[in-house]
């Protein structure tokens, strides 16, 4: 079975070297590695070209931001499940992708899956926050909570049938798939009760006050969407639920 793992990249010189060092590590062998940049003007090209012979697909090029860019890459993809990697975050250690896979060969029925995460500090890589999941079911998200994106693989079918990021959330549109996916079409996914990545605090939408507004407003915009009741009820604890990861 092939992992198709997609990383999007943007001016991320920084810590691009050790995202791409932990895909490399990985001990699954059957996986297809497709790097998508935005047209990078820092050392990141340079980065890629040094590890060009583990990269499957790359293309540098404009697009329309973080999810156009993964929607690139879903379309390139010709694994049997998709997960993404972001370029500032690594796996937490070479097994995690074994692990996916097997879970996806002993389990044909799940469509997709996911995990647990840790932030850790930008510069320091100190835990700041344990993203533990659970096995969730309807009333959980209606309730606010969300598995933690960057751990979710799916099956690569899913994306004809149910769509890919919408463009029109902006840093939501991870939210508003996985609501998509597992609460208006009850995909049947499953909780891997593994850490699988280190994810960096510090995203697109906690970059400043009007970030974070927007971000709140198109969260409420995806609880809409998705026909999830009550979804100021729902955002407000979305957020709260942060509370006990720290």
């Amino acid at each position: 079975m092939k992992i198709s793992l997609i990383t999007v990249v943007y001016n991320g010189e920084k810590f691009l070297q050790q995202c791409f060092d932990s895909v490399i590590a990985q001990t699954y062998p059957d996986i297809e590695y497709l790097v998508i940049d935005g047209g990078s003007t820092d050392k990141t090209l340079s980065i890629i070209q040094k590890y060009r012979s583990n990269i499957d697909y790359f293309v540098s090029e404009a697009d329309r931001g973080l999810y156009d860019a993964i929607n690139k890459g879903i379309e390139q993809a010709t694994g049997d499940v998709i997960g993404i990697l972001n370029a500032d975050d690594l796996f937490d250690n070479p097994n995690v992708l074994d692990a996916i896979a097997q879970a996806f060969i002993m389990r044909p029925e799940i469509e997709g899956l996911y995990g647990d995460l840790n932030y850790i500090d930008p510069q320091t890589g100190k835990i700041i926050r344990k993203w533990k999941s659970k096995q969730a079911n309807a009333e959980d998200l209606e309730c606010g909570w969300m598995p933690a994106h960057p751990t979710l693989y799916l099956r690569k079918g899913l994306f004809g049938k149910l769509g890919t990021y919408a463009l029109d959330l902006g840093t939501t549109a991870d939210y508003d798939l996985m609501l998509r996916y597992l609460y208006a079409h009850k995909i049947n996914a499953l909780y891997l009760p593994i850490l699988m990545v280190n994810m960096r605090m510090g995203g697109l939408s906690n970059r400043s006050i009007a970030a974070r507004y927007s971000a709140l407003l198109n969260d409420y915009k995806s609880l809409k969407r998705n026909k999830v009741p009550n979804p100021l009820i729902a955002l407000l604890r979305k957020k709260m639920s942060k509370l006990g990861q720290f």
